[in-house]
């Protein structure tokens, strides 16, 4: 599957959160909890292809996603994801281990799911500050962005770890 998404940094998601249901959008899931652990092997190669190996914890459920390279958009992140749930995530975590990979960089974050149509909103609270997180196609981001007041000059691509890293903020454990 192609993931498209954009960030938007915002003020306060409680506001954000309102204006949002204001705008008809249905809350998919209430603010929550989310641990994300990213793992690749000593040499680096997964980071070396641009790629990404996660395993998402959200209370007692995992995920493990790969996400390939960014596909060429300057004002959309582009790329290929494959995301599977995870039964048991203490055993997984080993298995990941004993094939050689380790985790190199972990985060935390607060999260609120919304949907507005076949468009999938995300209010994201992070050390790094609040954003809003649009997953669909290109010109439902644009429209939708730009009902709430907002341009692809305001669109981030970059993702959080990115985000994480340059601001000093690393929670890396190996």
């Amino acid at each position: 599957m192609i993931e498209i998404e954009v960030k938007i940094r915002i003020e306060d998601p409680s506001e954000m959160k309102r204006t949002l249901i204001a705008r008809g959008c249905v809350v998919a899931r209430e603010r929550f909890l989310e641990r994300n652990a990213f793992y690749d092997d000593r040499a680096g190669s997964l980071l070396a292809k641009k790629e990404a190996l996660r395993l998402r914890t959200i209370g007692k459920r995992s995920w493990l996603t790969f996400k390939g390279p960014a596909q060429g958009s300057r004002s959309f992140k582009v790329r290929e994801e494959f995301e599977s749930e995870v039964r048991n995530a203490p055993q997984f975590r080993k298995i990941l281990r004993a094939l050689g990979y380790q985790p190199i960089f972990q985060y935390w974050k607060r999260r609120t799911h919304l949907r507005k149509g076949r468009l999938k909103i995300c209010l994201d609270e992070t050390s790094v500050g609040n954003f809003i997180e649009l997953e669909g196609r290109r010109n439902e981001i644009v429209r939708f962005a730009k009902a709430l007041g907002h341009t692809r000059a305001d669109f981030i691509t970059r993702d959080y770890v990115q985000m994480i890293r340059s601001a000093g903020r690393d929670r890396t454990r190996n």
